[in-house]
């Protein structure tokens, strides 16, 4: 007997205000700039003629708005799901700081430290490996999930969020994860045996 493949279709929001000013915007909500509005749009014509069930965002609005316009080709969609686990990582006490006045105050060495270390948490914030963390617990529920109903997904995430999910499908090292930059207009598609 055939197995059935599943599909998983990941993808970053639309840009926001604060990712256009250069500013940490971690769990501060920022809404979708028109470009951005315009990028989730983009997303949403790549996927139309692609099947998906159910859909996953966060309690952001950037993650819910970009999600609705991808939404808008798939009368199929029978469940919108809420998970914080892959909501973007925290960035503590520098969220609403612009990149240009950290930088001006602590140096550009701090700035990248804080910006893409793998084990150094901002103050107050969230390192990527404590993003990772959450993140994968949210995979391994995910793709129980996948395999139980066996659905199409797809998944309204975070810059920082889909780090791990593409080190863990794409079977990448830190150090590649950590230089990954996600597209605000594309998505990425991953297949499960279910």
């Amino acid at each position: 007997m055939k197995k059935l493949v599943c599909k998983i279709y990941l993808f970053r929001h639309g840009q926001t205000y604060f990712n256009e000013k250069h500013i940490f915007t971690g769990w501060k909500d920022s809404e979708l700039t028109p470009r951005g509005i315009n990028q989730a749009k983009i997303i949403g014509k790549k996927l139309k003629n692609k099947r998906i069930d159910v859909a996953f965002q966060t309690r952001l609005s950037r993650s819910k708005d970009t999600l609705k316009e991808v939404l808008k080709h798939h009368p199929e969609c029978f469940a919108i799901i809420q998970d914080d686990r892959m909501i973007e990582r925290s960035y503590g006490k520098l969220q609403g700081v612009s990149h240009k006045s950290f930088i001006e105050k602590y140096g550009k060495k701090k700035f990248d430290i804080y910006h893409r270390s793998y084990k150094t948490a901002p103050p107050g914030g969230e390192s990527i490996k404590m993003v990772e963390k959450r993140v994968l617990s949210f995979i391994h529920d995910l793709l129980k999930f996948v395999k139980e109903k066996k659905v199409n997904v797809a998944i309204s995430a975070h810059g920082n969020s889909m780090r791990p999910f593409r080190r863990y499908f794409e079977k990448l090292t830190v150090k590649k994860m950590i230089k990954l930059e996600n597209p605000w207009d594309d998505y990425f598609e991953y297949s499960v045996k279910c």
